[in-house]
């Protein structure tokens, strides 16, 4: 099939891409949350209510994202990243929440390594906050491991407190072409993507060593590892945190989005990513919708 070439004006929006993660609280706040956003190193700090909620890391990565991400009882709700020394991980190229994509251009930046290309970020604008919200945008470069540029990029996040609990990640993000047409690969690596932590892992799967008791479902109705390469509207990552409270994480495809509902690269061991790009592997071999990971 054939994965859209971008065309390549870096005045052009070539594409946006829109998701909201959902962590939804395992009790009632009744009481008015305030929000606030400040500079935390070269990142940002998000609070409610004078708690971390999350920041916006943009140093020590190959690649911007959310991380930690904290719920309403103070649990971390997405694996730590980077690991702790010492820790061997499956993927140690997930990062808790992010954008990457693999063959850009033929660039892989999905993974990381020295024959990885890497996303950089350039800056912030519009960084706000106003009651029980705050906003911000970032700037971004995705760049070959030689250091050119294949694409720039504009994210728009705003972070939400919600009625009872519940704090919303609205993510835009826009990118441009900084050359000639940039082309995304057909592949099921990418695009937006969540790593829960491993006690949200579903229970069963290969890589489960911390008894992860949680499930998948999705807006289709479909659960745990029959998710995977279907196309739905949302799809949510819920079970009981360590002290036994529920906790769900849900992340929603825009219905503007390119091929929306979008598929899911959505995996038992805590991976789910939205993907718009990743057709055929998806869809080509349904006798054998697990191969790799």
């Amino acid at each position: 099939m054939h994965t859209p070439a971008l065309p390549s004006s870096p005045a052009t929006a070539l594409l946006a891409i829109s998701a909201a993660a959902l962590l939804l609280a395992s009790h009632a706040t009744l009481d008015a949350q305030t929000v606030a956003v400040a500079r935390s190193g070269d990142g940002l700090r998000i609070e409610i209510d004078g708690a971390l909620f999350t920041e916006y890391a943009t140093s020590g990565t190959t690649n911007p994202n959310f991380y930690p991400v904290i719920g309403p009882d103070g649990v971390g709700l997405t694996r730590e990243f980077p690991a702790p020394a010492g820790v061997t991980v499956d993927h140690p190229h997930h990062h808790s929440i992010w954008i990457a994509h693999d063959g850009v251009n033929g660039v892989n930046f999905w993974a990381v390594g020295p024959d990885a290309g890497h996303v950089e970020h350039t800056g912030f604008t519009n960084v706000k906050a106003n009651g029980a919200s705050a906003s911000f945008t970032a700037q971004a470069k995705w760049l070959t491991p030689q250091g050119d540029v294949v694409l720039n990029d504009e994210r728009r996040c705003i972070i939400t407190a919600l009625p009872e609990g519940a704090r919303q990640i609205d993510l835009s993000v826009t990118l441009a072409a900084n050359a000639d047409a940039v082309t995304f690969r057909d592949t099921k690596e990418g695009t937006v993507a969540i790593r829960v932590a491993p006690w949200l892992a579903a229970s069963g799967n290969k890589y489960n060593t911390q008894g992860g008791r949680g499930h998948i479902l999705t807006s289709a109705g479909l659960a745990d590892a029959k998710a995977w390469g279907t196309r739905a509207k949302w799809v949510s990552y819920y079970g009981p945190d360590p002290s036994g409270q529920p906790v769900c994480l849900t992340m929603m495809d825009h219905p503007a989005n390119l091929r929306h509902p979008t598929w899911w690269h959505v995996r038992t061991y805590g991976l789910f990513a939205a993907n718009p790009f990743g057709q055929h592997d998806f869809e080509a071999d349904k006798e054998h919708p697990h191969k790799g990971d």
